[in-house]
């Protein structure tokens, strides 16, 4: 998944977004219709995408009365990617400078700090 996720541009993003938001395989109609409350893609823009997609391996087309389009990456997959990406590309692989900047540059709040020591306190069994 680490090759699939590394391929996905900002626009393809979108296209997926869409469909890990939907309930199962959709038409391109239907990625069309979700899409244009955001964006004013065309249709070709919107079908390029999708096919981009499949050829990069993170969507799977089902054949029905029409192509249905399923992501092959989870959206958890694609984050876990992301963030890594992030730290290895801005903090030289260290989370914690990731974390320092993000409480030096006031970005999370005393509630934000309390619920990450909580997942760390669950995470570590000391519930």
């Amino acid at each position: 998944m680490k090759q699939i996720a590394a391929k996905i541009s900002g626009s393809e993003l979108e296209v997926l977004s869409v469909l890990w938001e939907g309930e199962g395989p959709m038409a391109l109609s239907e990625i069309r219709q979700a899409l244009a409350q955001s964006r004013s893609w065309d249709g070709s823009t919107v079908k390029t995408l999708v096919r981009r997609l499949c050829e990069k391996g993170a969507l799977r087309a089902e054949k029905c009365a029409v192509y249905r389009y399923a992501p092959l990456i989870s959206r958890e997959e694609y984050r876990a990617w992301s963030t890594q990406d992030l730290i290895d590309r801005l903090f030289r692989g260290s989370a914690r400078q990731l974390a320092a900047s993000l409480v030096e540059g006031d970005r999370l709040s005393r509630g934000d700090v309390q619920e990450l020591l909580e997942l760390l306190d669950r995470r570590d069994g000391h519930e």
